[in-house]
């Protein structure tokens, strides 16, 4: 199937459908919201399907093959992460602070991302390797975690300059140190400790143990309701997307350039790398979306209180309004064509074409 074509259906499925339809009801200013209760249970019910079947998964398969896919993505997470700070801050000239924030919103990875590829891959009767799960685990803190460090070692290092211009004053250059720089170790605990790694974790744990003859009373409630359960988040989703459609005159054509592209650049070298290390169709597809997603729901709640100068209307807008809906609509069926002919060997690809074409 033709990228176009993909799109196209990908478009008139359940989940983009609610999605869009959220959008709209929230441009008309409906009053329509998701009840707050059902808002928290869905990402906690959603990460526990994901967790329980990626520890099945790790089970059947064993966890020695998740360790090299494994120390790739963090790798990959990492590289990517410095790469985004060097365009944002150099290329975008945006301030150090907005600069770390924005990479490492675009570094770390999206539970929502992840569960709509999954639903997206059934759809096309693909099945992925479960234990992907366990790698959106480990990413998900990891570039905060980094982005957080080298803020701190600016900042240090602005503060010693200054230091060294007003040397009378050392007492109160000091004390704006110590109220700039965040401790590593209350984010790496409160990134570790967040409910989202905390129910991701716990419930790899249990589908390793409990295995797919355990899962199977409890199938019908995180197997068969799980696309439903995406669809009633989706609206959600698309309700607080519209609502931040004002926003992204805000963010500026650089950085909404940035929002699409470079996602999508991620994620074709997430798809090319994981089929070099031998994953399968649906493997590299959704190793390529953790590349490509950016976090707008762990982001918010850890860059407000670590990096508390940066700006939230930048890294939340550009990651919800509009990474998600490119990602999700154009970017997954172009992931899934480029896997699909990386294993197939069917035809030479040029992904300047698929590009242009999805472009033009």
């Amino acid at each position: 199937m033709e990228i176009l074509e993909l799109i196209q259906a990908n478009l008139l499925t359940p989940i983009i459908l609610f999605f869009l339809f959220g959008i709209i009801a929230a441009r008309i200013k409906s009053d329509l919201k998701i009840p707050e209760a059902i808002s928290e249970f869905l990402p906690i019910y959603l990460l526990a399907a994901i967790g329980l079947h990626g520890g099945i998964e790790m089970r059947n398969t064993g966890f020695e093959n998740m360790l090299i896919p494994m120390f790739v993505a963090i790798g990959l997470s990492l590289l990517f992460t410095l790469n985004h700070y060097q365009i944002l801050r150099r290329l975008g000239k945006f301030n150090i602070f907005d600069s770390y924030a924005l990479a490492s919103t675009y570094g770390a990875v999206g539970a929502v991302h992840f569960s709509v590829g999954l639903s997206f891959l059934k759809n096309q009767g693909v099945s992925s390797e479960g234990y992907i799960a366990a790698i959106l685990a480990v990413l998900e803190p990891l570039a905060f975690i980094l982005a957080i460090f080298m803020t701190n070692m600016a900042v240090s290092k602005q503060i010693k300059a200054k230091k060294q211009s007003f040397s009378d004053d050392d007492t109160e250059i000091d004390v704006g140190l110590n109220q700039t720089k965040t401790k590593l170790s209350k984010v790496l605990h409160e990134s570790i400790t967040g409910k989202a790694i905390v129910i991701l974790l716990g419930s790899i744990v249990i589908g390793y143990i409990i295995g797919k003859d355990g899962f199977e009373p409890i199938k019908i409630v995180f197997d068969d309701m799980f696309t439903g359960a995406i669809v009633i988040f989706m609206i959600e989703m698309g309700i607080i997307a519209g609502q931040r459609l004002d926003d992204i005159k805000k963010v500026g054509i650089f950085l909404t350039g940035f929002a699409i592209l470079i996602p999508l650049f991620n994620g074709i070298i997430g798809v090319l790398v994981s089929t070099a290390l031998g994953l399968s169709i649906g493997g590299a597809v959704m190793f390529g979306l953790l590349m490509a997603s950016a976090s707008f729901i762990a982001a918010p709640a850890v860059l407000r209180h670590a990096i508390p100068q940066a700006k939230p209307s930048l890294y939340i807008t550009s990651a919800l309004g509009i990474t998600f809906p490119f990602n999700i609509i154009v970017t997954l069926p172009i992931l899934f064509t480029i896997s699909t002919l990386m294993h197939t060997g069917e035809g030479t690809i040029d992904l300047f074409n698929y590009i242009t074409e999805v472009f033009s």
